[in-house]
């Protein structure tokens, strides 16, 4: 399948210029909210107003005056802020990031939004969990247009967290053969017909490389050879750089650990095709990398996601 169709490249294929050097020069801010092509979208808590399931931009004079008035950047000569808002008790219309899923999926304008998503309910995330300074624990004033938090106490500066995270296609067997495998597992807070790609998070002191063969063998009892870079992809749930790998496994014998993963599995491609026809299982749905994996190892887009 070719690079530029893959699921999770589609979504970054319209990322916006940040503008990181005009987030501290406020004429230029003043001036971009004066503007009336200006668009905003208004962040409760970590939740986006939604119309019919769209996200829902606002001008600049129907945005709230009050919250953090963060800039997310320009594209196609508009420039685009978010307002932060503290979590509402109303939830009716206001949407977390996986209620926009649905809107994602769509071809035409999910490509378009989701970078501006992203990036708003990262920062959003983001400034919902940094309250006080880890170092003196003081509270923090936002400079920077929202992408820098300062230590009132001590002076220090608090920039974006990213917890980078491996997700990994494990395959077995000869490349283009109706033998080659799939691994794919399923998580134990999962329902039954649920199953994924395995993932998980880099340790200190760890390569990416390293991390994928190590959550193999702590979550499935695989051993990994070798390791191939595939892509990556922003996932603020709440605050992941998902990073995908193609790992080639060297043994196949599956020893689950019974935490995070319940059950693992090896699938071919016509048992897979079978089995997601049978709505037997289901596999995660056009907005994620992991669907991405699946699909190159697979060769097509696969249906039944969710």
């Amino acid at each position: 399948m070719p690079l530029r169709e893959l699921p999770h490249v589609a979504l970054s294929a319209h990322a916006h210029n940040r503008e990181g050097l005009h987030r501290t020069d406020a004429r230029w801010l003043a001036e971009q909210w004066a503007d009336p092509s200006t668009r905003v979208l208004v962040v409760s808590g970590t939740r986006v107003r939604a119309v019919q399931g769209r996200v829902h931009w606002l001008s600049p004079d129907q945005a709230p005056q009050e919250g953090l008035r963060v800039l997310l950047g320009r594209s196609d000569q508009v420039t685009r802020f978010a307002v932060l808002l503290p979590a509402s008790e109303e939830e009716e219309g206001w949407l977390p990031l996986r209620g926009l899923f649905g809107a994602l999926s769509d071809q035409e304008a999910g490509p378009r939004e989701a970078p501006w998503l992203f990036h708003a309910v990262g920062l959003a995330e983001w400034h919902w969990s940094t309250r006080h300074c880890p170092r003196c624990g003081s509270d923090l004033q936002p400079r920077a247009a929202g992408h820098e938090l300062l230590c009132t106490g001590c002076g220090k500066s608090q920039f974006p967290r990213l917890d980078p995270a491996v997700i990994m296609a494990v395959t077995h067997g000869e490349a283009g053969t109706e033998s080659k495998q799939i691994l794919l597992g399923r998580q134990a807070t999962w329902p039954a017909d649920r199953w994924s790609t395995l993932a998980g998070f880099c340790e200190p002191g760890e390569t990416l490389e390293d991390a994928v063969r190590r959550e193999v063998a702590e979550e499935v009892g695989i051993t990994v050879g070798a390791v191939t870079y595939f892509g990556s992809q922003p996932w603020p749930l709440p605050a992941s750089l998902m990073i995908g790998f193609v790992a080639e496994a060297v043994t196949t014998e599956i020893d689950v650990d019974g935490a995070e993963i319940a059950e693992a599995r090896w699938f071919t491609r016509e048992d897979l095709r079978a089995r997601l026809a049978s709505r037997e299982i289901v596999v995660p749905g056009s907005v994620s990398i992991s669907s991405s994996l699946l699909e190159t190892w697979y060769g097509s887009p696969l249906e039944g996601g969710w």
